[in-house]
């Protein structure tokens, strides 16, 4: 047998070894299987997850021996608190009503920002504020101001959402409130003069909202109008009638 050293290990000659003979490494085992050592301690592999039933056990091996966690000795609920979705999922499945949310009370809707000076674009919203949405609709339609027309387009698409999104009744909508706002201000504009000389001019931009919310329909606004104008009526009867006197004399009235 041939024995040779080599950086202080000590081998052995593979011509002279046995089958029945070991080789002997004191420094490195895996000396003559480099690529398995670098996959079993490098190369990154499967970790096989511990089954319930092995958790159990180690969990009551832990306790028996008193090495185990504060935590986990608390009793819990068995199953898990559920989530929103499996809240919903079983109301859902009880027959339990789904709660809706509030009903909204208004709509607000407004245009874009377009070349015209807010002053002129008041006028329209003056026009139409505190009026039922069918007679603005109709007021803009017969105007002859130019931004009739976009106004027109707004108030019925702001119909036509409050309807479908807020499921307010469209035949009770009413222009509650209405407003001009200045929209960003443009860049100046030369005005060419005479005698070589120039000007500046500025073109306006702004918008106009509008407030949507349900109140009384035509019928009911004169109906109410009738009834106030009948109230102040009172009759010259016999008997005294339980009303307050209106602009009374400051003699005697008999």
């Amino acid at each position: 047998m041939q024995v040779y050293r080599s950086n202080g290990v000590l081998l052995r000659s593979l011509l002279s070894v046995g089958p029945s003979t070991t080789v002997v490494c004191k420094r490195n085992a895996s000396l003559f299987r480099p690529l398995d050592w670098i996959r079993d301690k490098v190369m990154p592999s499967v970790k096989k997850a511990p089954s319930v039933e092995e958790v159990q056990a180690a969990k009551e091996q832990a306790r028996k021996e008193g090495t185990s966690n504060l935590f986990e000795d608390v009793v819990g609920p068995e199953t898990p608190l559920p989530g929103k979705k499996e809240k919903k999922r079983a109301r859902l499945a009880d027959g339990e009503m789904r709660i809706s949310k509030p009903k909204a009370d208004f709509h607000k809707y407004s245009t874009a920002n377009f070349k015209i000076s807010h002053r002129k674009l008041n006028k329209l919203a003056n026009q139409i504020a505190g009026k039922p949405i069918d007679y603005a609709i109709l007021q803009m339609q017969f105007s002859e101001k130019r931004a009739s027309t976009r106004v027109m387009n707004m108030l019925a698409t702001a119909r036509d959402h409050a309807g479908r999104y807020k499921r307010l009744q469209e035949n009770k909508l009413v222009v509650a409130e209405a407003w001009v706002t200045k929209g960003p201000r443009p860049p100046k504009r030369i005005e060419p003069r005479g005698r070589g000389h120039y000007g500046t001019r500025v073109h306006r931009h702004s918008k106009i909202s509008v407030v949507l919310k349900e109140g009384k329909t035509v019928e009911e606004e004169k109906a109410a109008a009738r009834k106030r104008k009948l109230d102040r009526i009172v009759s010259a009867a016999l008997t005294r009638e339980n009303k307050p006197i209106r602009n009374p004399s400051p003699t005697w009235g008999w």
